[in-house]
C-alpha cells in the first residue's frame, strides 16, 4: 500500500490583493528618478542609481548560463509600493499582508527563535523589529531606506564596496532600482545568541523585487542571518535581482542562510558576496527551490589570514526549471580555507548545473580547498552538470574536487520493496537520505521548511 505524506502547496501561493500606491514599469532615467524621489533620498544615492543605469546599458548579456532572451524590461513593474507605512508592531501590519506573512510563519518564529525580523512585500519593508537586548548592544538592524537615513557615514563607507554597480549588467540593474531589504551592524565583541531574519515576499504579477541587504560584522563579533525568499505562482514573468553585501572583520563569524522558493514564473538574478579578514569566518547555507531560471553564485574574498569560507547548498529543479547555481572563492592569504559541499535533485526534465569558480592567488600559501558536488537525477529526461574553473597560483596549498552524478539505484529500490515499502515511498526516502546532510545544516525551523519544500517537489510526481 502506497504511503503519501500531504502537503498543503497553498502555503507559499497565496495570493494578497494587488494593493499598491504608486507602481513604475519599466527602466527608463525618468523611473530611475521617480524612485529615488518616492523615497526621499539624498543626491548621493541618486547619483549611485543614475550611474548604475548607464552601465546597465554598456554592459553586455551574460553570454553562457540559461537562456533570458524571454525577460522583457519593459513589462516589468520595476517599482511597487504598498499603500501603507512599514510597521514596529505586527498588529499595525494591514489585515490582508499579515494574512500571508502569519501562513508563512513568520511572527511564530519571531515568537519562537528569533531576535529581530524583517518582513518585505513586493518593494518595500512591511515590518521590522528587533529585540531591545540587542539594541541596548548597540546593534542596528533596520530597512535599508531607514539607514540611509539615519547612517549615512555607515552607507557611504560600505555601500556598493562588497558589490560594484559595474560586476555586471544586473548588479547594475539592482543598483538602479534596489529598494527595500536590510541593514545590520554588530558592534566588536558583541555575539548574537539567536538569528536575525528577513523575508522577502513578491506578491505582484509581472513585477520585479530589487532588495539590498548589507551586514557588517565587527571584531571578535558574530551572528546568524536568515533570509526567505517567496511568491505566488502567476503567468507573467517576474524578475528578482537582489544583492547582498557582507563584511566579516578580524576574528569575527557570520553565518549566512537562505531558502529561495520562487513561483516557477520567476527569473532569480541574484548576486551575494563577502569580503572576509584575519580569522575571520563566513559560512554560506543556501537551499534553491522554485523558479524558473536562477543564477547564483555567492561569492566569498578571503583577505586575511586563517579566513575560512564554509559553504553548504542544495538545489532541486523540476519540469521547466534551468538552476545554474555554484560559487566563487578568492584566497588572498595564508592558510586560508575553503569547504564546500554542494548537492542537487533534478526530476521531470529538470536542469541543474554547478559552477565554482576557484582563485587562489601567490601570496596564500597555506591554504586548503576541499570541494565536493553530488548530483541526483529522478529520471532519464533531467539533466545534471558540474562545471568547475581553478585557477592556483600557488603550489604550496592542498586542493581536492570531487564531483558524483548518477540516477536513482534500482537495486536499493528493489531491496526497500522488498521489506514492504511501496516504490514511490522508496524514492522518497532515497531522496531524503541524499538531502539530509544539507538539512542538518540548516536552522530547525528552516529545516523543516526545506523537508516540506522537497516533499512539494515529490508529491505526485514519483512513482
Amino acid at each position: 500500500m502506497k504511503t503519501r505524506v500531504e502537503i498543503d502547496t497553498n502555503i507559499y501561493n497565496k495570493k494578497a490583493k494587488d494593493i499598491f500606491v504608486s507602481k513604475e514599469i519599466g527602466l527608463t532615467k525618468e523611473v530611475v528618478e521617480r524612485i529615488s524621489k518616492e523615497k526621499n533620498e539624498p543626491d548621493w544615492i541618486l547619483d549611485i542609481r543614475l550611474k548604475a543605469l548607464d552601465y546597465f546599458y554598456k554592459l553586455p548579456m551574460p553570454d553562457w548560463g540559461p537562456d533570458l532572451s524571454e525577460l522583457d524590461l519593459d513589462k516589468i513593474a520595476t517599482y511597487v509600493k504598498p499603500g501603507f507605512n512599514m510597521a514596529d508592531k505586527w498588529e499595525d501590519v494591514p489585515e490582508e499582508i499579515k494574512n500571508v506573512f502569519d501562513e508563512l510563519g513568520i511572527p511564530e518564529a519571531e515568537k519562537k527563535a528569533l531576535s529581530g525580523v524583517g518582513a518585505q512585500f513586493d518593494s518595500e519593508m512591511v515590518y521590522h523589529k528587533m529585540s531591545d537586548k540587542l539594541k541596548e548592544q548597540g546593534v542596528i538592524y533596520c530597512n535599508f531606506d531607514t539607514a540611509i537615513k539615519e547612517y549615512p557615514d555607515l552607507l557611504k563607507e560600505y555601500f556598493t564596496k562588497a558589490v560594484p554597480i559595474m560586476d555586471h549588467k544586473f548588479i547594475a540593474l539592482h543598483y538602479a532600482l534596489f529598494s527595500g531589504g536590510s541593514f545590520v551592524y554588530v558592534p566588536k565583541g558583541v555575539k548574537l545568541d539567536n538569528p536575525l531574519q528577513s523575508y522577502f515576499r513578491l506578491n505582484s504579477p509581472g513585477a520585479g523585487q530589487f532588495e539590498h541587504t548589507l551586514i557588517i560584522v565587527e571584531e571578535n563579533s558574530s551572528m546568524e542571518f536568515i533570509e526567505g525568499c517567496s511568491a505566488p505562482g502567476y503567468n507573467k514573468l517576474n524578475l528578482h535581482a537582489g544583492c547582498v553585501e557582507l563584511f566579516v572583520k578580524e576574528n569575527a563569524y557570520l553565518r549566512f542562510s537562505t531558502i529561495e522558493n520562487w513561483s516557477k514564473n520567476m527569473l532569480n538574478l541574484n548576486t551575494k558576496k563577502c569580503l572576509v579578514e584575519k580569522n575571520g569566518k563566513i559560512e554560506w547555507i543556501m537551499g534553491s527551490f522554485g523558479s524558473k531560471i536562477s543564477m547564483l553564485y555567492p561569492m566569498s574574498i578571503l583577505n586575511g589570514e586563517n579566513s575560512k569560507c564554509e559553504f553548504t547548498a542544495i538545489s532541486f529543479a523540476g519540469s521547466g526549471q534551468n538552476l545554474d547555481t555554484g560559487l566563487k572563492v578568492v584566497h588572498n592569504a595564508k592558510n586560508t580555507s575553503t569547504v564546500v559541499n554542494s548537492k542537487s535533485i533534478s526530476k521531470d526534465g529538470g536542469i541543474c548545473t554547478f559552477r565554482s569558480n576557484v582563485l587562489v592567488n601567490k601570496n596564500a600559501s597555506k591554504s586548503k580547498l576541499a570541494l565536493s558536488c553530488e548530483s541526483l537525477m529522478l529520471d532519464s529526461e533531467s539533466r545534471s552538470d558540474t562545471i568547475p574553473a581553478c585557477t592556483i597560483l600557488n603550489d604550496d596549498i592542498t586542493f581536492s574536487h570531487e564531483a558524483s552524478i548518477g540516477k536513482i539505484s534500482d537495486e536499493t529500490i528493489f531491496y526497500l520493496m522488498s521489506r514492504g515499502i511501496s516504490e514511490e515511498e522508496a524514492k522518497s526516502l532515497i531522496v531524503r537520505g541524499f538531502a539530509e546532510p544539507i538539512a542538518k545544516a540548516f536552522p530547525i525551523e528552516y529545516a523543516v521548511e526545506m523537508n516540506r519544500l522537497i516533499n512539494m517537489e515529490l508529491e505526485g510526481t514519483i512513482g
